[in-house]
């Protein structure tokens, strides 16, 4: 077998990532496991995240992380209190949780205004100024008296943490390699809804001590702390790359020069990476620019030379909705991850109102407690998305002599479909038949599971497509994915309440399944879809530059 891809199959996404000899120099391999190509090429610049030391890209995602976790949380106190809100300013259940809809709807709309930034000028100023303007915000959400002013916050709180959406997946592609992205989004999915189901867990018991409205404030302070702890410690990860697709190689004369990287599964030491410059990659235009060094560190915004002028920065605001029906398999990822937010926002807008009433009578904080299924449920699920998926495709790139499909990470789907379905009939029958809260708490464990590892996995099948421009078509996929959230979370309280819980969550039950179950499409048709995208792919790359 030739090590490189032919012609005809350098199709975005499918890459060269077992180099089956072991042996080929050509090609920067993972020292650890000397098999593994190392995609996408790092340069020769230590100033590429790609070449940081492991403890200085677990530093920095570690920041975006916490971005993700304090936003999340801030974001999601309200879930069980919703009827002590009620209780004591008349805002409808109806209505809250219609704003919580359209916050999610901002969520993904509002990333066609940051992530254009994002791409241009860096994550950091993004990532500060975003958490430190949710402050106020939490702090307004505290003295709400209407339906309209509740409304109007979440608006605004919607296009204020939209980054939390989009701006982490560019991260954790700055740093890692196709061979272990997986593991890393699906840490940050597994955060995500993690922050979303700890924050009711904690806003229960704090509701109960000092009422809701103070518990809105304690969103505000954690935000500030997390403001504080990323200003010192949160490094810039854009480096603007050359506009080629992951996974196409260059023939010709090579030179080495030494990284480090770790073997994040196995070992704690820092291990010394053969790394490759190809003679297609120019010198990149920082490469004599350390933009995290002393005080430019805390600087916002970084002007690099080799950016995205402001033309392209405005092309990017349309172009992700443009790219939603130019590439199908960009849809579908949006799609999935839609379909997955809806069973979570199903989740949150039935928890509260059915377990405060008859039979079970609980208080908030008790209702907060039935978050720990979800928390737990989440926790698998970043495991089985993340280091799971990623040694399948491992696998199954092996059997396919060396060349890994985007494609092959989906089978973990069979898995979650079934789970997430059985779980949405144990909640919603479970709670219409009054069981014991345990099986409730089991079921909701089991949805999240499924909502996770969607997540999860239509983020990574999207960057393992076309990692070039995941920038921009990550906020393609947020528009589907929260615009689905929005028309559901305006639809559930009406669906269970008219259709009543056992046939609603049947419905919904039979929905999940048949929807997780089109990746069967993406496996057999994925690639087709992908080859057909290659002309206006390229015409993509040649108008913009790649971060």
């Amino acid at each position: 077998m030739a090590d490189y891809l032919s012609d005809q199959d350098q199709v975005p996404g499918t890459v060269c990532l077992i180099d089956l000899t072991g042996h080929d120099s050509s090609k920067p391999h993972d020292a650890s496991h000397d098999d593994i190509v190392l995609v996408p090429r790092p340069s020769s610049d230590p100033n590429d995240p790609l070449n940081w030391p492991y403890r200085r890209k677990l530093l920095a995602v570690s920041m975006a992380y916490l971005y993700v976790f304090g936003t999340g949380i801030a974001t999601s106190l309200q879930y069980s209190v919703l009827a002590d809100i009620t209780a004591d300013t008349g805002i409808s259940t109806a209505d809250l949780v219609q704003g919580t809809g359209v916050m999610f709807l901002f969520f993904g709309w509002a990333c066609l205004i940051w992530q254009p930034i994002a791409l241009t000028y860096g994550r950091r100023g993004v990532y500060l100024i975003s958490m430190l303007l949710t402050v106020p915000m939490m702090v307004w959400t505290a003295f709400s008296t209407s339906a309209g002013e509740w409304i109007a916050h979440r608006v605004l709180i919607g296009i204020i943490v939209s980054p939390i959406e989009s701006v982490c997946e560019v991260t954790v592609f700055d740093l890692f390699f196709a061979h272990n992205r997986g593991t890393y989004m699906g840490l940050y999915v597994f955060i995500l809804f993690g922050s979303n189901f700890t924050a009711p867990l904690f806003a229960g018991w704090f509701n109960d001590a000092y009422g809701w409205r103070w518990t809105m404030h304690f969103g505000a302070i954690i935000c500030a702390v997390c403001f504080v702890i990323m200003f010192f410690f949160m490094e810039e990860t854009i480096y603007f790359r050359k506009n080629c697709i992951e996974g196409e190689e260059a023939v010709g004369a090579r030179s080495y020069n030494l990284v480090t990287e770790k073997d994040t599964s196995t070992s704690d030491k820092e291990i010394p990476i053969t790394t490759t410059p190809s003679l297609k990659t120019s010198p990149p235009a920082s490469t004599t620019v350390n933009i995290n060094s002393g005080w430019k560190g805390y600087t916002l915004f970084k002007a690099l030379p080799g950016r995205p002028s402001n033309i392209d920065m405005l092309r990017m605001v349309y172009r992700p909705v443009i790219m939603i029906f130019r590439f199908p398999n960009v849809a579908w990822a949006g799609f999935l991850y839609g379909i997955n937010l809806a069973w979570y926002n199903v989740l949150n807008g039935t928890a509260s109102p059915v377990l405060t009433a008859a039979p079970y009578n609980w208080t908030a904080a008790l209702v907060g407690c039935v978050y720990t299924g979800p928390i737990l449920g989440a926790a698998v699920a970043s495991l089985w998305s993340g280091n799971a998926a990623d040694w399948i495709a491992l696998r199954l790139a092996r059997r396919n002599k060396g060349i890994r499909e985007p494609e092959q990470r989906l089978w973990v789907l069979a898995v979650s479909g079934i789970i997430s379905a059985s779980g949405l009939i144990i909640w919603g029958v479970g709670a219409y038949h009054n069981v014991h809260w345990v099986g409730l708490v089991f079921g909701l464990g089991m949805l999240t599971f499924g909502c996770v590892t969607g997540g999860s996995i239509a983020v990574s099948y999207n960057v393992d497509c076309y990692k070039e421009i995941a920038g921009e078509t990550t906020v393609s996929i947020m528009l589907i994915r929260n615009t689905i959230g929005f028309g559901f979370s305006y639809a559930i309280t009406p669906w269970w309440t008219t259709q009543g819980l056992q046939n609603c969550f049947i419905t919904a039950a039979m929905i999940s399944i048949v929807c997780t179950f089109t990746f069967l499409i993406m496996i057999v048709y994925g690639k087709r879809f992908r080859r057909r995208s290659i002309p206006v792919y390229r015409k993509y790359m040649a108008t913009m530059v790649i971060s």
